[in-house]
This record gives C-alpha cells, sequence and structure tokens, in this order.
C-alpha cells in the first residue's frame, strides 16, 4: 500500500464508507496539515510522529561544474520525527 487509491480503497473498505467521502477526507486531512505547516505550527500524530518545519540559514557553496563559489539561499523544510511506537513496530 503506497498511495492515495490504496489507501483510499482500504479505508473504505474496512469502513463502509463511500470511497468518495473517504478521499475527500484524505484531501481535507492533508490540506489541514499543510495549512499548520505554512503556519509554522508543528503536526502530531500520535502512534505515528510529528511534522515540523526547520529553517535553514543561508550558506556559502560551490557550482560543482564550474568550482565557482555560490551563495545557497536560506529555505524552510519540513523534517518528520518518527514516534516510539512507530519505531518499535518497526
Amino acid at each position: 500500500m503506497a498511495g492515495k487509491a490504496e489507501l483510499v480503497d482500504r479505508v473504505a473498505e474496512l469502513t463502509g464508507y463511500p470511497k468518495t467521502q473517504v478521499a475527500m477526507t484524505y484531501d481535507l486531512l492533508f490540506e489541514l496539515m499543510s495549512e499548520a505547516l505554512a503556519e509554522d505550527d508543528k503536526v502530531t500524530v500520535p502512534n505515528f510522529g510529528t511534522f515540523q518545519v526547520t529553517a535553514r540559514p543561508a550558506r556559502a557553496g560551490r557550482n560543482p561544474a564550474t568550482g565557482e563559489a555560490i551563495t545557497i539561499s536560506a529555505s524552510k523544510s519540513v523534517r518528520f520525527k518518527v514516534s516510539k511506537n512507530l519505531k518499535e513496530a518497526l
């Protein structure tokens, strides 16, 4: 089970809810998580893990093709920390 279609099919099968309703719920869940992360909030999913925005400062780098020194811009990234329960299950 790897993608949205497989997850939606499986949840619909287990719950008896229509696939369209499950798909809308799936989309809404990830939309809400994205909105929270865009506001620099932490998103914790119990027994799964935590998503958190981290900032990367600007830094010096090199163009590998020319060797020219460049400045790599500051950026934000999402980090995921696996929960203890999921780590133990793996």
